[in-house]
């Protein structure tokens, strides 16, 4: 049976990733965002972003440092993941999984340029 227009256009009723991680995935991509604008983007409550930044800096994956009005915050991309099945694997490791992929830089043609 193919999905409706509705199930296709609607948030996915589950997802590979974690809430924790996907405010992890927010704050990698940039260390200076708002945490409302990390709510939105993962679509939960500012109040719950806040409660995930406090697990993360309690728990050593993230440190919060002041700057003026803003919050700046590092990732510790060298720790392992939690959980049993992953926790061979480094926060680098995940974030390299979703985070963009850079194009090469472009190299220079070989030979001489057609006139």
């Amino acid at each position: 049976m193919a999905p409706s227009d509705r199930e296709r256009t609607d948030s996915p009723s589950w997802t590979f990733l974690t809430n924790h991680a996907h405010v992890l995935l927010c704050i990698a991509a940039d260390p200076e965002v708002r945490l409302r604008d990390v709510a939105v983007r993962v679509g939960i409550t500012e109040r719950a972003v806040q409660r995930i930044v406090s697990d993360l800096e309690e728990a050593g994956y993230l440190r919060r440092e002041r700057e003026g009005r803003r919050n700046r915050y590092t990732i510790a991309r060298e720790l392992p993941l939690r959980h049993p099945v992953e926790r061979h694997r480094s926060v680098s490791a995940l974030l390299s999984l979703v985070e963009e992929e850079q194009p090469p830089p472009s190299q220079p043609s070989r030979g001489r340029a057609r006139r």
